[in-house]
This record gives C-alpha cells, structure tokens and sequence, in this order.
C-alpha cells in the first residue's frame, strides 16, 4: 500500500426516517489504555512513528463490545506542539467506503433498491464505455471492483483536487475504456463508489453527507465525524496532512474532494471509529433503544452479505520477511476487503488520501477491530501496526516483530526502485534532441474523458497543466528523443511523470501519452489511462 488511492446514507421519505434507528450508544466506557497492562501500546506505536517518519497516529481499539484503547500519539503537526488525542480528526479516505456500503444495505431493508437492480433503474442516465456492461451493470457491481476498468482508472477526474462536478465525473465514465471484460477480474477503482453515493443521495433527496450525518453518524453516535473538509472548519483539532518532499517530510495542504465523498469523504477520530467498529461487529445492531428493543442500522443478513466474497482477490507471494502474512483466500465484499488471518476471518480496509493514511481491520469471531489514523503517506506504518496488533490482540503465541519486518521490506523496495530509476537515467540517449522545434509542443491536447492539457512557454520554461486540476501544473524537461518529464509544481505530489509524443508521417504530431516514473506513484495518478491528442486550431 505504497499507492494509494488509495475509500452514508439514506435519508428519504419521513417515513422512512420514522423507521430508522433512534438509540444513540452511550460513550464509551472509561478507556483502559494500553499503559495498564504488561503490553504497551505506546511502544509499538511510538517505534513504528520513528521507522515510518509518521508525525502524527491515533489508534482505536475494541474488543467483545467494549473499547480498549482510543488514544493518539505524537503531534497534529510538524513544528507545532498540539498533540493528537483521541478526538483529533484525519481523513480516512476509502474506509469512507463501507459508509456508502452500510447505506445500501439499509437501502435494501427498507425495499428501496435491491443489490442486484440495474444501475441504470436508479440512475437512468448512467453509461460505462461499453453498451452491455451499461445494461448489466449493477448496484452490487458498483462495489465491488469488477468492472472492467483498470487500476484506479479516471481518478484524475477527482484527483487531485479538480473542479469536476459529481455528475460530471459519472457522465465521463462513458469515455473510459476498460482494460479487462466486465465481471472478470478485481481491480480497485474509485468511481464505481462515486455513483453509489449518487444512488443514495438521489434516493434521499439530500446530499450523501446530509444523509450520512442523519442516517449513520447520529443513530452510531459518531459526533464530532465529519463528511467533508469544509465542516472541519472552526474545529482545530485536526490534524494536518504530511508527505515526503526530496524525501522529507512535510507539512501540506490537505486535499479537498467534494465531488467524490462517495469514495472518499469522511473525516474521523479514534473515539468516533471505535463506535462504529463496534457497531460493525454487533452485525449492524445499536444495542437497545429506550422501550428495551433492539435498534438496528442495518439488518443481520444485510451483514453478513457485505462480509461475503463477491470478487476473488489474486493472492501474491510476498518478501519472505513477511511470509507470515500471505492468506490463504483474499476476496473483495461490500465496501470491505475479506482475508484470513490465523484461521480466522478478516474484515478490512485501508483509506489514502494526499498527506494521510490509515486502516480498519474487522476479526468478527474474535470480536475485536483495530483502527490505525495517520497524518502521513506511510503504507508501511499501517501494515506494520496491523499485524502487530492483531496478533497481540489474538494473543498469538511467538508472534514476529512485524514492525522491525515492514520496514525492512520497505526499506529494501525504496531501494530498489531507487536503483532502477536511476539505471534509467543513465541507459537514456542523453546526447539525442526533440524531433521537432521545443515551441512545436506547444498548444493544447484533448483526452476523451479528462478534457484538455496545455503546453506553453512562460517565464522562459515549458509548462504543462491540467486545465480542470489547479494544481496539476509542472516544468517539461527534455528525458531522451521525444520524451520528456514533467517535474510538477507541488513537490509532494511524489508523482514526475514521462510525456512522450508520436509523430505523424508529415511531423506534425499525432499524440501524447504519459507514463508515471516511479513504482512509487500513487495509482490514482493514472497518467496512463490518458491518451491526448492535439486540438486543432480553428482557421
């Protein structure tokens, strides 16, 4: 998880709010951190901030319906001394998706969509690329990563930040084309969740957030979590976005997204995510309401189908520093990733977002879920506490010191990519030029679902932009021929990419394609799905 990416509900008829749970839980009860035990939580978490260069982590903890430990650890940011505490906010990016998933689900209780309704009954105007998965495609599709898209396809309608509208981004998914034929592979996207949010606010009436706060947030108990940055407003105890500059961290800004909430929206704190991680455990149940029944955000069998395995997951053979880790089945549900783990079953599902990273983790026979918030871009802080604390959590005899492991591997794959970029640089045809003139470049370039990019001299340097993505803008550097790279403005981005022309047989060209440099790219810079050509000049 070195990309990323990486991630609400239903307020309809004032009927339908009439059947829908009232119960608010209690607070949690008094939390027992790790401090009082022999375990020390403090200590995992402190080391892995040190290996992982992570400023700042809060940590929840539940277990057989009780809340073990809900704490935060070093600093909201770097350079300044507001620590982060159990109510600190961080984006937690695609864990958002099992909000818009639990949505559905009551959806489906209430008889409003079924799971298996055509996407086009609720959204008629909804169109992928091809005519048949149009037709076929349905709500259960929409999330569960089978679509025939590729890898993080389209995420440059939202990411980053862009002035794409929600409607916009789904009437563009008719432009998109996929990489593989529908229903025949997994592959993570970020749209699909996009036009479920769609469904659930077209369904309500009101925006996703307004029926995530009424329908999920308030019955849960989840006060203070937010579902966009603009409601942070006034609240300072947030934490600041982080990510590595010329490999440094940093303090930046924070990536709003309104026009993918449905993917990506919610804000929240170690004390919110607990309750709903309890509330996730107890199978959708809120406990008693005030006349002793049982209140329900969704329904035991709405439950147990979004821990079923819709879409196998390809399983692959990790560094044998982490062999330990490799399942034995890996498959995507509803909103939720499903793996094994020590013969158990697990639940989860990791959230990235530009400076913030974190990770939910569900074992429903053990009782027990782990929620990790960071304001860093570490995938290896992550993966490193998840099994680590899901190991003492299970009380796993000899387990390894998966912390010291991550970070190894991690260390040993920089390196690598490191070595392999740099065996670019110096295999490249230094010596060679552009085929053409460098202000024959220039003009602006139409791909069929991003819209357009310019190339223009300014200030004696050749820059490229994105004209729906503000900050999306960068120097073009000669690489070798008719390859250049883009060095974009916004160093944090850690996202340089090729740009490479064909010519037609006159010289004039013909398109441009781009290509991600580093490994290390976040998928959701998917500079390769993007097939521009130059629009011509009007006579």
């Amino acid at each position: 998880m070195n990309r990323i990416a990486a991630a609400v509900l239903i307020a309809f008829s004032g009927a339908a709010f009439a059947q829908a749970p009232a119960a608010v839980p209690a607070a949690p009860a008094t939390i027992a951190t790790a401090s009082a035990a022999a375990y020390s939580l403090e200590a995992d978490v402190t080391r892995a901030m040190k290996l992982f260069d992570v400023p700042g982590i809060a940590i929840a903890v539940v277990k057989d319906g009780k809340v073990v430990a809900a704490q935060g650890f070093g600093v909201r940011k770097l350079g300044a001394p507001e620590k982060v505490d159990a109510k600190t906010l961080f984006e937690v990016a695609s864990n958002s998706k099992a909000f818009t998933a639990a949505a559905l689900a009551m959806l489906v209780d209430e008889g409003k969509l079924a799971w298996d309704d055509p996407v086009t009954k609720h959204l008629p105007d909804f169109q992928m690329y091809d005519a048949y998965v149009t037709h076929e495609m349905t709500v259960r599709d929409l999330l569960t990563h089978r679509s025939g898209l590729g890898l993080g396809a389209g995420d440059l309608l939202w990411w980053p930040t862009t002035n794409f509208s929600t409607d916009e981004i789904i009437h563009k998914l008719r432009f998109i084309a996929p990489s593989t034929s529908f229903r025949s592979s997994y592959a993570y996207d970020n749209l699909l969740y996009i036009v479920a949010g769609k469904i659930i606010a077209a369904k309500s009436g009101k925006t996703w957030g307004e029926t995530i706060h009424e329908r999920i947030l308030g019955p849960v108990g989840m006060t203070t979590t937010t579902t966009s940055l603009a409601e942070n407003a006034g609240n300072p105890n947030v934490a600041n976005a982080h990510s590595k500059i010329d490999g440094k961290i940093a303090a930046v800004k924070s990536m709003p997204v309104p026009n993918a909430v449905g993917a990506v929206g919610i804000n929240t704190n170690a004390e919110d995510i607990a309750r709903w991680m309890n509330v996730l455990l107890a199978g959708g149940s809120l406990g008693k309401d005030a006349n002793g029944s049982e209140a329900r955000l969704f329904s035991a069998k709405q439950a147990q189908e979004m821990w079923t395995a819709q879409t196998p997951m390809r399983i692959s053979t990790p560094n044998p520093k982490l062999a330990g880790t490799k399942p034995h089945f890996a498959a995507y549900g509803l909103g939720f990733q499903l793996r094994d783990w020590q013969g158990k079953l697990m639940a989860l599902h990791s959230g990235a977002l530009q400076g913030f990273y974190s990770k939910v983790v569900l074992v429903p026979e053990a009782k027990l879920g782990i929620a990790i918030l960071t304001n860093a871009e570490s995938g290896g802080s992550i993966n490193a506490l998840q099994y680590q604390l899901v190991d003492h959590y299970l009380g796993t005899p000899n387990a390894p010191d998966w912390i010291g492991a991550v970070a190894a591997v991690e260390n040993e794959n920089h390196a690598k990519e490191q070595a392999r970029l740099a065996t670019t640089k110096a295999a490249r045809a230094a010596k060679s030029q552009p085929s053409l003139a460098r202000t024959a470049y220039d003009g602006d370039y139409q791909d069929p679902w991003y819209g357009i990019a310019t190339i223009k001299h300014a200030g004696g340097k050749q820059i490229l932009s994105f004209a729906r993505t503000p900050d999306l803008t960068g120097e073009l550097q000669h690489f070798q021929h008719d390859t250049f790279i883009v060095r974009w403005k916004e160093r944090n981005f850690n996202a340089d990419a090729y740009v490479t022309f064909a010519l037609n047989p006159d010289g004039s060209i013909e398109r441009m394609k781009m290509q991600p440099m580093s490994t290390e790219t976040d998928f959701s810079y998917d500079f390769q799905d993007l097939n521009f050509t130059p629009v011509k000049k009007s006579q």
